[in-house]
């Protein structure tokens, strides 16, 4: 018999959120890496907010509102906000209950500079990776190095003189009028972004386009290819290599081993990483002027082709990073920022991993 469509609205549920979620949800195991993050960092939490006067939402809420925003591509915080009204499975991994009203949109913007100030990025991303650490999935001996552009939240236009000489616009006026800069020379030494000024116009190589961009920095362990250690700095002709030696010098432990494309192939980097006690992986460019850094004593171990072959998994970072998380174009301004988003998103990227790596 055919059953009659009718809405009726029941005034009661007895059914938990707990209990609407299936035990076999891939949301499950990482719910409860988070929380053991989380519960770590209470102290952290007590230092940047005050003793006294009217609560805020929980810091712990956001970051898992924010894990979430990275884990299903939800694109703005307003969106996110909008989800988690209806979605129950939001509110399940969040801790809001079928009833609990929903933040505003702006609570994130505003709570963003405070987790900053403390650092929680860093230290919400080092608590998920003691985790693995804990389970021997990270290796602390060898190690890959990479970089990537990210879009900045800024158009080409915004690219201005520093000095104002070219506020008077001949192409048009308004909100977003034309503007004609070809045969105009544009550096970043003479011209800002009136919209982010902290992005810089870079290009990859000579065959793409300059743009207004930052750039993302990861170092990852070669074991099962987890993220250790994450920066984004200013897009500059020496900023990969900079931020390489920094997150390198952040590793604890001994010796241990550096794999890196081409680009890395200079020699005060190449004894850089000596000096540290670091045997670089890099790969040979031998049509660089001079020749190759790295020279037969390093190359003639089978652990520098194991790195070669390993260290292209690091793409599997960025590729996540710009396909499932925002990486590809920011929405933020500013390099700390866009760090913290970046932060964030390789948090999610190893709790995946993690999830498929950890038995059941």
């Amino acid at each position: 018999m055919r059953g009659q469509d009718q809405r009726q609205d029941g005034m009661f549920s007895y059914i938990s959120l707990e209990a609407r979620v299936p035990p076999s949800h891939p949301l499950r195991p990482i719910r409860g890496m988070v929380d053991d993050a989380l519960k770590s960092m209470s102290r952290d939490f007590a230092r940047i907010y005050a003793r006294e006067g009217r609560p805020s939402i929980a810091p712990e809420r956001l970051l898992r509102a924010l894990v979430l925003q990275v884990l299903y591509s939800i694109r703005s915080e307003r969106l996110l906000v909008e989800e988690l009204d209806y979605n129950l499975l939001y509110r399940w991994f969040v801790g809001l209950s079928a009833d609990e009203p929903v933040w505003e949109r702006s609570t994130f913007s505003k709570n963003r500079d405070r987790l900053m100030e403390g650092d929680i990025g860093r230290k919400f991303f080092n608590r998920v990776l003691d985790q693995a650490r804990v389970a021997g999935l990270t290796s602390d001996e060898h190690f890959s190095v990479d970089g990537t552009l990210i879009d900045a939240w800024a158009s080409q236009k915004s690219f201005r003189r520093k000095d104002g000489s070219d506020d008077d616009n001949p192409d048009g006026t308004g909100r977003n009028a034309g503007r004609n800069f070809q045969g105009e020379k544009r550096t970043n030494d003479t011209h800002a972004s009136t919209t982010d000024p902290e992005a810089r116009m870079y290009r990859k190589s000579n065959a793409h386009p300059a743009k207004l961009c930052y750039a993302g920095h990861v170092l990852m362990e070669n074991r099962n290819g987890l993220v250790v250690d994450a920066m984004v700095t200013q897009a500059t002709g020496f900023s990969e290599r900079e931020a390489a030696l920094e997150m390198i010098g952040r590793v604890p432990g001994g010796r241990a081993t550096l794999g890196a494309d081409k680009a890395y192939d200079v020699t005060g980097f190449v004894d850089s990483l000596r000096d540290l006690g670091v045997i670089p992986h890099v790969a040979q460019n031998l049509t660089r002027r001079g020749g190759s850094a790295i020279d037969g004593r390093t190359t003639r171990h089978l652990g520098y082709a194991m790195s070669q072959i390993i260290r292209k998994r690091i793409e599997e970072v960025f590729g996540w990073g710009k396909t499932v998380g925002p990486m590809r174009k920011t929405k933020l301004r500013g390099v700390m920022r866009v760090g913290f988003e970046m932060l964030m998103t390789v948090t999610g990227f190893n709790l995946i991993r993690m999830r498929n790596l950890m038995p059941t």
